[in-house]
């Protein structure tokens, strides 16, 4: 089905951002303890380490300021919370529904794919290079 394919860009870049906003609220509540607070028993470098790079990447992927490679960042960081929040603590259960890790591996994927696509158009990169918008 080809009836959004003039629309690619767009969507894309609608992914880019909301994807980018939503993690930047996870760095919101580690750092500040907004959106309910600091997860309890979280240790500090969870709260500081991944918390900064929630916070930050994830302002850097909803604006398209090097988008890419915050989003590389990210997608690692999301592979590790999904191993050592989500695997290790059941037994090495690797199966996302049962360990509960669906969304870092959804972060973890989604921010690899932004990784190899970039910013894309409505990002602060393709007002630099001025690449003019469809």
């Amino acid at each position: 089905m080809g009836f959004l394919r003039p629309h690619t860009e767009r969507i894309y870049a609608l992914l880019r951002i909301m994807a980018g906003l939503m993690f930047m609220q996870h760095g919101l509540q580690k750092l500040f303890g907004l959106f309910g607070g600091v997860p309890a028993g979280a240790p500090p470098f969870v709260v500081y380490g991944a918390g900064i790079i929630e916070f930050v990447g994830g302002a850097l992927i909803a604006l398209g300021l090097f988008a890419g490679p915050a989003a590389f960042i990210a997608s690692g960081t999301m592979a590790f919370a999904f191993f050592l929040g989500h695997v290790a603590p059941n037994g090495g259960n690797l199966i996302p529904i049962l360990n509960q890790g669906e969304l870092a591996a959804l972060y973890c994927f989604g921010f690899l794919y932004i990784a190899a696509r970039g910013s894309g158009i409505w990002s602060v990169d393709a007002a630099r290079q001025g690449t003019p918008r469809p």
